[in-house]
């Protein structure tokens, strides 16, 4: 008799999902979903890959959420710091208030159209969602 197929893939030397960087574990996940689109499935291999890729899927899923609380919270931030800079008047060199402080953000270096191009809370439509 064989012996059983040991596959690159075992969940035996596999890293724990937690431990793997975003994009390793796409890469893994998107290996597993090959592994599924073949027309000769290894039945051995197939509830240990479906468990692993439940886990990635979760694991990521997880991430993309604490990511996109994160950004939610830091984007009125950034938004108040923009409002401020701005009614604060011009700043730069040779204008009041070109002294630098500790924690001063130079919002002119977000983007050409310096810090009003984020624009506001007040001018996004209601109810949207960041998209991702």
């Amino acid at each position: 008799m064989n012996a059983p197929r040991r596959d690159e893939h075992s969940d035996d030397d596999a890293e724990p999902v937690e431990q793997l960087s975003y994009m390793a574990a796409s890469h893994e996940l998107d290996g597993i979903v090959e592994f599924f689109e073949r027309s000769e499935v290894d039945v051995d291999q197939l509830v240990a890959r479906l468990e692993r890729a439940t886990a990635i899927v979760d694991e990521l899923d997880r991430r993309i959420r604490r990511t996109r609380a994160q950004v939610e919270d830091l984007v009125p931030k950034l938004e108040a710091m923009g409002r401020a800079a701005a009614s604060s008047g011009p700043a730069g060199p040779g204008h009041p208030g070109d002294d630098a402080v500790d924690g001063d953000v130079d919002l002119a270096a977000l983007g050409p159209d310096g810090p009003g191009a984020l624009g506001s809370a007040e001018d996004a439509p209601k109810g949207d969602k960041l998209p991702f």
